[in-house]
C-alpha cells in the first residue's frame, strides 16, 4: 500500500497474455504478459523501440494484436465492436506526452470538448460544475481563460491531465508524463499522478524512462527487454541486480556514490 491507497490484486483491470505485435520482419512484443490491478500504478520502462508505447495503442485498441489475449475491463479489446471499443475507450484516459492541447481553445474549451462530445444530453451547470471541479484537482483554476501558448510546459501537462480525468475514466495511461521537464516540475507531475491515483481510484499504467518518477509514483516496476518483461517487482527489486540491461537505466537517471563523494569535495 502507498500513500494509503488500497490494491485489489483479486480486481485485474487489465489481463494481457501472450501477446506479440510486429511490423513486417521485426518483432516488438513477443508472448507479452501483464496484470493491471485495480488501483495499482504500474509503471513499465523500456529502451527506446523496446515496444512500450505499442503496448499502450494495443491496449487501447489504435492497434491489433498479432497473437495473444488483451482483456481491458472484462473485454477483449480486438473482438469487441466499433461501438463497444468507444465506450471502452470512455472509461480509459490517456495522458499523451505532449499533452495534445487544442492550441485555438481556451483550457476552458479544452475540457469543456470531451464532455459535450461524448456526454450529449449534460448540463451547462453540470459542465460548468465538471471543469471547476477537475481545474482544482489538478491546481490550476487561474488558467481556465487562458490559451495553451500561456501556459508553462508544467502547466500543459495538468491541464492534459485534467482533460483526461473529465471523464472520470477507471484507467490512466500516462505516456512519458515528465518528458521535456524540468526536475521541480516533474515531482510535481509525479505528485499529480499519486494524487489522481488517491482522489478518482484510477488504476494507471505509466510509460516512462526517468527513474525519480518510476519510483515515486509505482506500485510495481516491470522492465521490457526483447519483447517481453525481463523483471518485475518494486523499484528496489527490480534495480537491485547486477544486469546491465537494467544497471544502464540506473546509471544513467542517478549519480553513483563515487560522484557524490567527489561533488561532496568541493562544498
Amino acid at each position: 500500500m502507498k500513500n494509503g491507497v488500497k490494491i485489489d490484486r483479486n480486481n485485474r483491470v487489465i489481463f494481457v497474455k501472450d501477446l506479440e505485435k510486429s511490423f513486417g520482419e521485426l518483432n516488438v512484443l513477443s508472448g507479452l504478459n501483464m496484470d493491471l490491478f485495480k488501483g495499482e500504478n504500474l509503471v513499465v520502462m523500456g529502451r527506446s523501440g523496446s515496444g512500450k508505447s505499442v503496448l499502450i495503442k494495443v491496449i487501447s485498441g489504435l492497434l491489433k494484436p498479432d497473437k495473444g489475449v488483451v482483456n481491458v475491463l472484462g473485454q477483449e479489446v480486438d473482438k469487441i465492436s466499433t461501438e463497444e471499443l468507444q465506450a471502452l475507450r470512455l472509461k480509459i484516459g490517456f495522458s499523451f506526452q505532449s499533452s495534445a492541447l487544442y492550441d485555438s481553445m481556451t483550457v476552458r474549451e479544452n475540457l469543456e470538448f470531451p464532455l459535450v462530445r461524448n456526454l450529449k444530453n449534460i448540463k451547462s451547470k453540470e459542465v460548468d460544475k465538471a471543469i471547476e471541479e477537475v481545474l482544482e484537482n489538478v491546481d490550476l483554476p487561474q488558467t481556465i481563460n487562458q490559451l495553451p501558448s500561456e501556459l508553462s510546459g508544467g502547466q500543459k501537462k495538468r491541464i492534459g491531465i485534467a482533460r483526461t480525468l473529465i471523464l472520470k475514466p477507471e484507467i490512466m495511461l500516462y505516456d512519458e508524463p515528465t518528458a521535456g521537464l524540468d526536475p521541480i516540475t516533474s515531482v510535481e507531475i509525479n505528485n499529480l499522478i499519486n494524487e489522481v491515483q488517491q482522489k478518482y481510484n484510477t488504476s494507471s499504467l505509466i510509460i516512462t524512462h526517468d527513474l525519480t518518477c518510476a519510483k515515486l509514483t509505482g506500485d510495481r516496476v516491470a522492465m521490457i527487454v526483447d519483447g517481453n518483461f525481463l523483471t518485475q517487482g518494486s523499484f528496489d527489486d527490480v534495480f537491485n541486480t547486477n544486469d546491465e540491461r537494467i544497471r544502464g537505466f540506473y546509471n544513467y537517471n542517478f549519480i553513483n556514490d563515487n560522484t557524490n563523494k567527489k561533488l561532496n569535495n568541493f562544498k
